[in-house]
């Protein structure tokens, strides 16, 4: 099944841990060479204003500062869907309950696994932009 359509489905469990207070991060890994953008973390950021993500940029350079933004999870996804497949291969969702790791191989193809949960609890991220 091409990568698109079964991200769909990995992005429903992503939605669903949010709503059932499970989403502990969301990790995008493995990229095609070094290129100078080394992972893309969302982190959970519940407020009187409602869910949130941090989404952090992080590079390979320390010369390059890290860069993060607050942002719905609509606005979040929006900024990470290019980043799939170039130079991302794999996005890993961490819940309470279960890791989920969706890959994309040479071909295109996607797919998802589950496996045990990395984390026990939910830690809200530290933000300084408010």
């Amino acid at each position: 099944m091409p990568y698109q359509e079964v991200f769909v489905l990995f992005w429903e469990q992503v939605k669903e841990s949010i709503q059932e207070g499970r989403f502990a991060k969301l990790t995008m890994a493995k990229t095609i060479g070094k290129p100078e953008l080394k992972n893309i973390f969302l982190r959970p950021v519940y407020s009187d204003k409602g869910f949130k993500v941090l989404l952090k940029f992080r590079y390979r350079s320390r010369d390059t500062e890290d860069q993060e933004q607050e942002l719905s999870l609509e606005e979040a996804l929006e900024v990470i869907k290019p980043h799939i497949k170039n130079p991302f291969l794999s996005v890993l969702l961490f819940t309470t309950s279960k890791d989920v790791i969706f890959k994309v191989n040479k071909k295109g193809v996607g797919s998802i696994t589950e496996t045990f949960p990395s984390f026990q609890n939910v830690t809200q991220a530290k933000t300084d932009l408010e």
